[in-house]
């Protein structure tokens, strides 16, 4: 049974449909697997060197040691020809925008709200207004 890249390359569609830089990126996880996936990106095909984003030197130097078997299995899933080298470039990850967790409170916050009982909270501010006079 043949792979779904192969028979898409084999149709011989019209060129705007699916580019082969389109295909070697999607067939990136395929090939390598979740776990490297998860830490690397292909982003672009470059004649036929597929340039892939890595997140730090320790994965480029392992990926650079693997891109033998790499290579084969990328063959299996899009036919030969299509990527016959690969680069690994270190691209540290970017962080997403942290967001507040709670929104933040305002310049004077009333502390009263914090207490639950209705009956305690206004006995509080009642004290508190006496203290304050």
């Amino acid at each position: 049974m043949e792979r779904a890249s192969k028979l898409i390359r084999g149709l011989r569609l019209p060129g705007d449909t699916i580019s082969p830089e389109e295909l070697a990126c999607a067939a990136w996880a395929a090939a390598v697997g979740k776990k490297i996936a998860s830490h690397t990106r292909a982003t672009r095909l470059v004649r036929n060197r597929l340039v892939v984003e890595v997140e730090d030197q320790t994965w480029q130097r392992q990926l650079f040691a693997l891109s033998g078997f790499i290579l084969r299995n990328l063959e299996k899933h899009l036919g030969g020809g299509l990527v016959g080298d690969l680069e690994f470039r270190v691209v540290p990850l970017r962080r997403q925008p942290q967001r507040a967790v709670q929104p933040m409170p305002g310049l004077f916050a009333d502390e009263a709200n914090s207490i639950e009982d209705p009956v305690l909270r206004s006995i509080y501010r009642a004290s508190r207004k006496r203290a304050l006079a």
